[in-house]
């Protein structure tokens, strides 16, 4: 008796519940017995391992180099950036012993008192410190600039709530470290690492992102200014999915680090930090599946296109089996990525299903008639459209058909997104749009930490982004009615 695929809670009725089956029924990760911590399983990781080797690629375009930093940072490292302990102090992890010992009563293992730490270390929330105090030691004079370095690497935030891929105590991410000789050089970098990220989640993921300025309460932590990618998800929430700082010469004073410039004189380094982490595999989720699994753009799909064969006896599974193998060959020439699925302890009917839940985009199966005509059955994954297609030509039509599915995958996520701007100009309207539509809000803020702060508190939606094409516009704010000069663009998030 084949086995059978559970079904996913109901995408309408509880969205969020509908995501954590997805992510656990679709074999992309678990929880783990490690309390806030996640298993990223194969499935899962040969996303992450596409979407890891595409970003490299554009980085190392874009002059940058991979380097590796420890994971363990001194504590009197985070005193020295007054702003950054502030901001990290509440995640961190801290390691104080280095020894364990076996209990006098013999109940277990137990910290040895006598192997406290002469200095505490933080378990890696972000590099800045460690990387700023060996920055230090590489730069001396302004031909040592710039330094383009970035790191893959995990990092700890000890999250109380956490949800797979979207916020855990640990995960994956890359972190680039740049450090500059002039402050318009070191904003430029910030500009231009956000405009890569722009263009990896839409040429990519498929998925349309607003790109702006956070405010000042929402900057990262020592971070002058912190440029974002805000993305919707198909519940109305929005979700920041990269982010680009410019750090000014805060890290540099902090760590003293100077540079002799092209006068002689000693000046302080201009600095910027960007990431994006698995948090992208969360957006990817949610940006385009539905009820019956994930939906997964082209060119981050680990299988693009997977094979079935419909028989009855070796023969026939035998014949199928060639004519798939001759296909499978000449897709793999274009570069495609395919699957024979010849299992024979599961039916057809359970193999459909379970690639539709996987997100496979296209999906072939061939029978006994179409051995006979010469035909294949094909399915598209975004559509679950269906159609009876020649195998001669086949190759060349699935490569076209791919280029389509992905384009046709965004454009649907960008016209969700599109349809879920909303400008107001009232309280009421504001508080009526967030509650009945969600997505973003468009609106005039007079610019206070105040306001913007007690508008989170009223209704949990917070500024995701004061857009780069955002223009001056007076009018009025629709929480405090003081002037404003431009919208901003307001959501609850995750």
């Amino acid at each position: 008796m084949a086995k059978e695929l559970k079904e996913l809670t109901n995408r309408e009725e509880n969205y969020s519940q509908w995501y954590n089956d997805l992510v656990v029924k679709a074999g992309l990760a678990e929880n783990s017995s490690v309390r806030g911590c996640m298993v990223i399983k194969p499935y899962g990781y040969a996303i992450w391992e596409k979407m890891h080797e595409i970003l490299d690629r554009m980085f190392k375009e874009t002059g940058h180099v991979n380097a590796y930093f420890p994971l363990f940072i001194p504590k009197s490292f985070f005193s020295r950036e007054a702003d950054h302990v502030e901001g990290f102090a509440k995640e961190c992890a801290v390691v104080t012993h280095y020894r364990l010992k076996n209990n006098p009563d013999g109940s277990g293992v137990v910290v040895d008192p006598d192997a406290k730490l002469e200095e505490e270390l933080i378990v890696r929330p972000t590099s800045e410190t460690i990387i700023w105090s060996t920055y230090k030691n590489w730069i001396q004079s302004y031909r040592d600039l710039p330094i383009l370095c970035n790191q893959w690497a995990n990092v700890v935030r000890w999250e109380m709530r956490t949800r797979l891929f979207l916020r855990t105590a640990e995960f994956l991410w890359q972190e680039g470290h740049t450090a500059h000789e002039t402050r318009e050089e070191a904003i430029a970098e910030a500009q231009r690492m956000i405009g890569v990220y722009k263009q990896f989640v839409e040429e990519y993921m498929a998925v349309p992102v607003i790109v702006g300025h956070k405010s000042a309460n929402e900057r990262f932590a020592g971070a002058e200014d912190t440029l974002t990618i805000e993305a919707m998800m198909q519940d109305g929430k929005a979700l920041q999915s990269g982010t680009s700082h410019f750090l000014g010469q805060n890290f540099a004073r902090a760590f003293d680090v100077q540079f002799a410039n092209r006068e002689g004189k000693l000046e302080y380094v201009w600095a910027t930090s960007w990431g994006v982490s698995t948090r992208l595999m969360g957006a990817l989720i949610m940006a385009h599946s539905d009820n019956n699994g994930l939906v997964l753009p082209p060119k981050l799909a680990p299988i693009q296109v997977v094979m079935i064969p419909i028989y009855k006896g070796e023969e026939e599974l035998g014949k199928a089996v060639d004519v798939l193998r001759k296909i499978a060959d000449e897709l793999k020439a274009k570069g495609i990525s395919v699957k024979i699925d010849d299992r024979d302890n599961v039916r057809s009917g359970f193999k459909f299903a379970e690639y539709e839940l996987k997100g496979v985009p296209v999906r072939l199966a061939l029978g006994p008639r179409d051995l006979a005509n010469g035909t294949i059955e094909l399915v598209r994954r975004d559509t679950l459209e269906k159609e009876t297609v020649p195998q001669e030509g086949l190759a060349d039509r699935i490569a076209g058909l791919l280029d389509e599915i992905q384009q046709h995958i965004f454009d649907k996520a960008l016209r969700f997104r599109n349809d879920r701007i909303t400008r107001v100009d009232t309280w009421d309207e504001f508080v009526r749009v967030l509650d009945e539509k969600g997505g973003f809000i468009s609106a005039h803020w007079d610019g206070t930490t105040e306001t913007e702060v007690a508008i989170k508190e009223a209704t949990k939606a917070t500024i995701r982004c004061i857009p780069f094409d955002a223009v001056d516009e007076e009018g009025v704010d629709v929480f405090s009615g003081k002037p404003s000069h431009r919208r901003v663009l307001f959501a609850r998030s995750y």
